[in-house]
């Protein structure tokens, strides 16, 4: 439901994935303060920072809300009731329960029907430093903790649907983490085993959630694609196990990375919100890529509904896809990621960058015109950028939501003053405290934060970064 004290709530009946945007435009505060806003007034820090959600999750939002959106989940976000094979069955008619706004069948929903409907928040002081309104869709309020929610639900209802998959039977992948926490949370609601693989140097925490849930864990050596024992690899051969031993829908590997579901799950759901929240004032969206589904499906949403909106792609240290994107050329042939035989990536960050082109990706470099430039974000800038907008903001994110505000402080600039940019928050830092969070682990990587003043500042972002290049062929926009 949505809260009328001005904090969004996260339990209300939402219409698709696409209704977080819904709600991230709805807003806290009363109707008509403010001119010149997207539909839905700006809350005040206090007021975001009253959310429970937030408290239990450590987070104090020093920032503005957006709205929140509604409606009936469409495959990302969710809402609508589902049967035992996750076909949708037939609403229930709301009671008032007398406390306002809520009703009896709000109180009684499955948490399924908590994904999506994340808010959209103004993130103070990038904005304040870049002169632009730099905005973060907070995925971490999901109630699995991350962005990848959307696209678990998404994956498993499909396969369900299609016959691909029967109750009793086991959904696996290959996944650094998020996905797997995700898949495991949808699994149990829904009535289905979840065995997840994921390379063996990816932070503990992440697989102790997935076991929390009751699903199987593998931690392997972290490879190339082209080695059998590499976690999607691994993942694949125990649906087709499973398959074997169980019969037809006995087994089903979700494939994130290739299945156009992933995409799916953002069109219709986070970019129609996040469309909704911000609406045509919008004028950039930036995020990095391990699937390459949210952008794919973020940007596909926006530029349907506003062709001016710039799609950016943020891509951190050991990636490829920065190459791919302005250079048309994402390695030399020696290079390429199905031929090594060893991890090709150096980088503290987890859940984004890649050495290939996925299918999710695809639909972006098979659009005309879908890709504007690229960011390319080094480890040292990530983890400094986590700790400034926890001391100053009180997001307190993880890595790759850290990647993603560094690169859209790099459009923000780019762009110049005046301007209004929105990013992905995918996760909590509470998934990374032995890795991007630990001054130990840092330190062993030469990567210790810089120490942060009192008085806000990016001087820890790179000069030597070239910042924005332009995607092959695009020239800058005015």
């Amino acid at each position: 439901m949505t809260r009328h004290d001005g904090c969004p709530g996260r339990h209300s009946p939402a219409k698709g994935d696409d209704d977080d945007d819904d709600r991230a435009r709805r807003g806290g505060g009363e109707e008509g303060e403010g001119e010149n806003r997207p539909a839905g007034a700006m809350t005040s820090t206090s007021t975001l920072a009253a959310c429970v959600v937030a408290v239990v999750l450590g987070v104090v939002l020093g920032v503005g809300v957006v709205g929140t959106a509604r409606g009936e989940w469409n495959g990302g976000g969710a809402t609508t009731p589902t049967d035992e094979d996750g076909a949708t069955t037939k609403k229930t008619k709301k009671k008032k329960d007398g406390v306002k706004g809520a009703s009896r069948d709000d109180a009684r929903v499955d948490v399924l029907r908590a994904v999506g409907n994340t808010p959209v928040t103004r993130v103070e002081s990038l904005s304040a430093l870049t002169g632009c309104e730099v905005y973060v869709k907070c995925e971490f309020l999901n109630p699995g903790g991350s962005v990848k929610d959307r696209v678990a639900l998404r994956i498993v209802q499909d396969a369900l649907r299609s016959g691909e998959l029967k109750r009793g039977g086991v959904v696996t992948e290959g996944t650094a983490g998020s996905t797997g926490v995700s898949l495991a949370m949808v699994c149990k609601a829904l009535g289905v085993e979840c065995f997840v693989a994921m390379p063996d140097d990816a932070a503990l925490e992440k697989s102790q959630l997935v076991q929390a849930y009751g699903a199987r864990v593998e931690r392997v050596r972290p490879v190339s694609i082209a080695n059998r024992g590499h976690f999607v690899n691994v993942a694949r051969r125990a649906a087709e196990s499973a398959r074997a031993e169980r019969g037809e829908g006995g087994g089903y590997f979700a494939d994130q990375f290739e299945n156009l579901a992933n995409f799916r799950a953002h069109r219709e759901g986070t970019g129609r919100e996040i469309y909704e929240q911000i609406g045509d004032e919008l004028d950039a969206f930036v995020c990095a890529c391990g699937t390459g589904g949210t952008l794919a499906g973020v940007g596909a949403a926006l530029k349907e509904r506003n062709p001016s909106v710039q799609l950016f792609l943020a891509d951190p240290q050991g990636s490829g896809l920065f190459n791919r994107v302005v250079r048309g050329v994402m390695y030399t042939k020696e290079e390429a990621e199905g031929k090594r035989l060893r991890n090709p990536f150096d980088s503290v960050t987890e859940g984004v960058g890649i050495n290939r082109v996925t299918d999710n990706f695809r639909v972006l470099l098979e659009q005309p015109d879908m890709l504007d430039g690229a960011v390319k974000v080094t480890d040292a800038e990530a983890v400094a950028m986590s700790r400034f907008v926890a001391k100053h903001d009180g997001l307190f994110i993880g890595s790759s939501s850290a990647v993603n505000l560094v690169a859209a402080v790099r459009v923000a600039r780019f762009l110049g003053p005046g301007h209004r940019v929105c990013t992905i928050a995918c996760d909590s830092g509470l998934r990374h405290m032995t890795k991007f969070w630990s001054d130990d682990y840092l330190a062993r990587h030469d990567l210790t934060p810089p120490e942060l003043g009192e008085e806000p500042t990016l001087a820890f972002l790179d000069d030597a970064n070239a910042g924005v290049v332009p995607a092959r062929g695009i020239r800058r926009k005015n």
